[in-house]
């Protein structure tokens, strides 16, 4: 009889193990998108261009923008876009004043279209890897 006892007990713990191993190599990272606010405590405004210079960006992480919607807008363009302040007629108007952008793979461009804004560097460029 202890040896019947003793075959359910090797039994349990080598069950233990295969599920201990199991549960180890199933296990893998999961990067967690982060929520980054333009800007950081100005929000998106002027001379906002050097903003994401030092940061690390991934696709599937968002920006918010936040801004007085009476005066500032978020519009995202291409790189033409982005580097002469224009935007194309079917281009997205972002308008609530805190507006939140998830991130694709490459560069995204966003640059504020009213007035002057993007030529006084109301304008980002952001590359998620």
């Amino acid at each position: 009889m202890a040896l019947g006892r003793g075959s359910a007990s090797r039994g349990q713990l080598t069950k233990g193990i295969i599920l201990l191993l199991f549960l180890i190599l199933s296990q893998h990272e999961t990067i967690q998108a982060a929520t980054h606010v333009v800007g950081g405590r100005h929000g998106w405004t002027f001379n906002v261009a050097d903003w994401p210079t030092g940061k690390t960006f991934y696709a599937g992480d968002m920006l918010v923008f936040k801004y007085n919607p009476l005066f500032h807008n978020v519009v995202a363009v291409d790189s033409d876009g982005y580097n002469n302040c224009t935007i194309s007629s079917d281009a997205k108007e972002l308008k609530s004043g805190k507006d939140r952008v998830t991130l694709s793979n490459g560069t995204s461009y966003f640059i504020c279209s009213r007035f002057d804004h993007c030529t006084l560097g109301m304008k980002i460029a952001v590359t998620a890897v």
